[in-house]
Formats: C-alpha cells, sequence, structure tokens
C-alpha cells in the first residue's frame, strides 16, 4: 500500500485519509475516490488529495476485519457487517464470554496493522452486547499478515465464545444463632433469590438449620437441585469450621477455601457427589458484586470450577475499596480508615456518689486521659470528646492534648444526649466512628485499631464488635451511615440496639483480653482496678 499526498491525475480508486468537506463537497474518510469524485475535487479547486493506494498484495481493511472475525468467532457469538477497518463480534445468548487468550495476544502479536479487542475472561454478557471487535488499523493489510492471522485463529478452536447460562436450581440453607432475626434470614433469601435469577436459574428451596455440624450435614443431605449454596450465621474461618465439617460429614468433598477476591474472601468451594457446593462469604447477603458472582456465573454456564480456577482470580479480583474523600480543605489529613473516635466523657456517675470517676489517678494519670491517649495513638482522627458533667474540670485533665471538644448541655438526660451531640462533631469525610467510653481505661490503641483494621462496610462489616470469653464488649465501631438511627435514640441508652436490628453487618473479633468487657461504674469496680494498677 502506498500512503501520501497524491495528484489527482493518480488518485482514481484510492482511498481518502482525510474527509473533506466545503461548498457542495462533503467527502469522508475513507471513500474510494471515482472519476466523478475527481472532477467534482478538481472543480472546487484541489489539485492534490492525501490516500491511500492498494497494491496487489494488498487486503482492504473491510475485507480483512470481516475474515478475520469469522475466523475466531464461536458459538453465540454473532459477527456484524464491517465498517472503517471495524468487525465487531455479538453475544447471542445471555451467558459469560470464553476466551483463547494465548491465541489473542498471538494475533496481536504479529503487526501492528491488526488487533483484536475483547471483554474480560468470564465477563457476564446479555444478548447483543459487543463482546470483542476486530480492528485493521490502516487501510489495508498485507495478504502474508492477514494469512498469518487466519491461521492462529485455524489452529485450535473457538477464539471467542459465550457460553450460555444454563437454568439450574439452586437450593439454599442458611444456619442459625441465638440472637439472628428472622429478617436477617429473610432478606437473605430474598437477595440469593435475585443473584441466582441473573444467571437464569431459579432458588427452588430454602431451610434453616442451626449453626452445628450434625444439623447442617442433615440438612445437606435433604437437599436438592443442580447446585447448594450454604449461608452460615458465622463467617467460615477455617476448612475445620461449621460448614465445611457439615459437608464432609454429610458425605461431600471440600475442595477449596478462601479466595483472592475481595469481597468475598471466605467462600467455600465443595461437591457432594456430582452437584457444587458453595459456602458463602459474609458479602452474600448484598447484591454488590463479589467473589461468589464469579463463581456463581460460570457454574451457571457450565463451566468446570477448580481450586486452581479460583486461585487464579486474584488479578483484577480487588472488586471494591472503601471511598476515600479528600478531607475539607484547612483539615489535617486524616488518618488511613477514616474512621472518627467518640470518647463520651460527659456522664454524672450517679453510682459513684458526688466523686467523678473520670477524674480518678490510676497510675498516676486520670481515667479519661488513659481513653483519650488510646484514642489519640490510634489510626482513628480526629478525637472527639464530649463533655457534660464537670466540664471544666474534665478538660483541663485532658489539658492540651490534640482532641475536639462538644459540649453536651444536655448530659443529665442520658448517655444518647451525648451521642446526638457526639455525631454532630463528626467531620464530614469520616466514614466510621469508634465510640469510647471514658470510664473503660483499660482499652488500648491496640483493640481500638483492630476494630478499624476490619472495619469495611462494602463487605458487610459495617459494625464491629469486640468479643472477649464469648460475650460482647466495647468500644463499638459503626458505619456513619448509621447516624440518623443513632439521633433517633432517647434516654440513658447508647446504641446497642442497632447490633440486633442489623446483624447482618456486623463483625465480630476477639480480642487477647479482657479490657474491653471492664468498665469502671461502681466504687468497688475502681478500688479493684485502682489495686491491680499498684
Amino acid at each position: 500500500m502506498r500512503f501520501g499526498e497524491i495528484p489527482l491525475a493518480e488518485a482514481k480508486g484510492a482511498i481518502l485519509a482525510h474527509s473533506i468537506r466545503g461548498g457542495e463537497l462533503n467527502f469522508r474518510k475513507g471513500r474510494r475516490l471515482s472519476a466523478e469524485d475527481i472532477e467534482a475535487l478538481r472543480a472546487a479547486g484541489i489539485e492534490r488529495v492525501i490516500a491511500a493506494r492498494l497494491g496487489a498484495g494488498d487486503v482492504h481493511e473491510d475485507e480483512a476485519a470481516h475474515r478475520l472475525a469469522v475466523a475466531i468467532a464461536g458459538e453465540e457469538v454473532s459477527v456484524e457487517e464491517p465498517f472503517t477497518g471495524r468487525d465487531n463480534l455479538r453475544a447471542e445468548a445471555a451467558g459469560v464470554v470464553v476466551l483463547d487468550r494465548e491465541r489473542i495476544d498471538r494475533i496481536n502479536l504479529v503487526d501492528e496493522s491488526v488487533t483484536i479487542a475483547t471483554l474480560a475472561a468470564f465477563e457476564p454478557v446479555r444478548p447483543k452486547q459487543m463482546v470483542a471487535t476486530v480492528k485493521i488499523i490502516p487501510f489495508a493489510v498485507r495478504r502474508e499478515i492477514l494469512e498469518r492471522c487466519l491461521e492462529i485463529a485455524r489452529s485450535g478452536g473457538p477464539m471467542v465464545r459465550v457460553a450460555p447460562y444454563r437454568p439450574l436450581e439452586v437450593a439454599l440453607i442458611q444456619t442459625t444463632l441465638p440472637g439472628v432475626k428472622p429478617s436477617v434470614l429473610d432478606k437473605t433469601v430474598a437477595t440469593t433469590a435475585e443473584r441466582v435469577a441473573g444467571t437464569g436459574g431459579r432458588l427452588i428451596s430454602e431451610a434453616r438449620s442451626p449453626h452445628e455440624v450434625a444439623a447442617l450435614a442433615e440438612q445437606i443431605r435433604g437437599s436438592g437441585g443442580d447446585l447448594l449454596l450454604i449461608a452460615g450465621a458465622s463467617a467460615i474461618t477455617d476448612r475445620e469450621d461449621v460448614l465445611p465439617a457439615a459437608v464432609e460429614a454429610a458425605g461431600g468433598e471440600v475442595l477449596h477455601f478462601g479466595m483472592p477476591v475481595d469481597p468475598g474472601n471466605l467462600m467455600l468451594l465443595a461437591r457432594l457427589g456430582d452437584r457444587p457446593v458453595l459456602g458463602l462469604p459474609g458479602c452474600c447477603r448484598s447484591l454488590k458484586l463479589n467473589g461468589l458472582d464469579w463463581v456463581l456465573q460460570r457454574i451457571a454456564a457450565g463451566i468446570e470450577v477448580g481450586p486452581r480456577d479460583i486461585m487464579a482470580m486474584g488479578v483484577g479480583g480487588l472488586l471494591a475499596e472503601i471511598p476515600r474523600p479528600q478531607p475539607r480543605e484547612g483539615a489535617p489529613p486524616s488518618k488511613p480508615g477514616k474512621v472518627t473516635a467518640l470518647v463520651l466523657a460527659a456522664g454524672q456517675s450517679r453510682r459513684m456518689g458526688r466523686y467523678n470517676k473520670l477524674l480518678a489517678l490510676i497510675e498516676g494519670r486520670q481515667m479519661v486521659t488513659h481513653v483519650v491517649d488510646a484514642a489519640l495513638a490510634s489510626k482513628a482522627d480526629p478525637v472527639i470528646v464530649v463533655t457534660g458533667h464537670d466540664q471544666d474540670k474534665v478538660q483541663r485533665a485532658i489539658g492540651k492534648r490534640k482532641v475536639v471538644f462538644a459540649h453536651n448541655p444536655d448530659y443529665a438526660e442520658g448517655l444518647s444526649t451525648s451521642l446526638k451531640v457526639g455525631l454532630d462533631a463528626l467531620p464530614e469525610e469520616a466514614e466510621g466512628v469508634v465510640v469510647l467510653l471514658g470510664d473503660m481505661p483499660l482499652v488500648g490503641r491496640e483493640q481500638i485499631n483492630r476494630l478499624i483494621n476490619a472495619f469495611n462496610p462494602t463487605e458487610g462489616r459495617a459494625i464491629v464488635v469486640p468479643t472477649a470469653r464469648g460475650k460482647r464488649g466495647n468500644p463499638v465501631l459503626f458505619a456513619t451511615r448509621f447516624a440518623p438511627e443513632i439521633r433517633s435514640i432517647g434516654g440513658d441508652v447508647g446504641a446497642r440496639h442497632l447490633l440486633g436490628e442489623h446483624a447482618d453487618e456486623i463483625f465480630e473479633i476477639e480480642m487477647d483480653d479482657t479490657a474491653t468487657l471492664v468498665d469502671v461504674d461502681t466504687p468497688e469496680a475502681l478500688e479493684a482496678l485502682m489495686k491491680a494498677a499498684s
């Protein structure tokens, strides 16, 4: 092919490289110039054009693109008519795209003039959605280059195909623990049914079982369908945990636990006879994209999924991250996590008599300063201290520490009023708030940081609760989106009722000691704490 500026006398049959517009002329790029076109250009005072002239060994861009598109197209993929050197391939069914990446890469490496672009492998598609495009870069490609590309395309099976979804019948089992509300389980049923329907399947049954190996194994043995999904009341933490142990007790086989996809890390892949079994990660209670979707889509499309397939999902497997907006102008940069610490130090210490326990000396420092210093040393930023009773004394005790004070004039009406004042003082960029009680001086930065590190609303960990010896303690970390619900509370109560209403978004994290259980409510508790400290 010859390309460049050509006199009109030699331009007949050439392909116009750039559009020409003016007066009555409107010749688009790619136009093959006829004798009449030449006369019209000459009449307009144009003597030369930039164009391409094909030689005997050249294949026009449209012909080349179409021949290659037809060669790479497989099942459930249609090829359109080519235009301007491009030919698109479209899905003919809902399913997932299956690619031969190695051969696509080989064709793209043949020559810069030939390109193939596709969707990502195993991407879900709907009918008529574009799955790939072949683009010839210049106006023509040398025949030997096209033949080399066609030889690669014909050297194996289809290079681009769609594996259509099959109408799977899916069974769901949920395990339960005391305190889990039926509404949480009902929500999981609705979410799962919608997720399964998105792959052309149908949720045919739902059963519930205590979170125990024997009971769950019995439910597994009695389940039907083409695919079994198991949602645990508590996340799977080990291959020996309740869900995998129950699968094996039912006669099944655990194939793989965990996946390099986030959200979705804690997914279990198992098999019961010829039937696949999936132990669901906690994020499955939300319809947001997670690792379960990738595995479910492949199974629904009849694609075998094994341990190596899951282990190869890491590149591109970071599906969601907590948004991190920039802090407001003039504000100091926040620490990682965008979690604010809220220290409640407004109480009257009624059970202590007239003595304000927050000002009691423990190891030479007043109690409230232990809590404030732990918050300041943690990843939380900023630290807000809500004052009320003995405001001046509490502020003097804290001194010049870099905290934000928020005063609660209604402190006598109870804890809920301090929570509201603290929430009103939160910075706009805060995504979470860890609520610290001023009478828990044993809680240190390590405990606070463990809560912050576990906090991830996009993966269903919107409320993080410390536990010790099987008991829930304080502080508790809440996503700030719960603020309206917390503000609706009245009286001398905190936000504990949210734990029951949002059980599906709670993440419990076991602590190494009992610091999160120790609060100082009575003179006896204070005396015991001071003796232990001495």
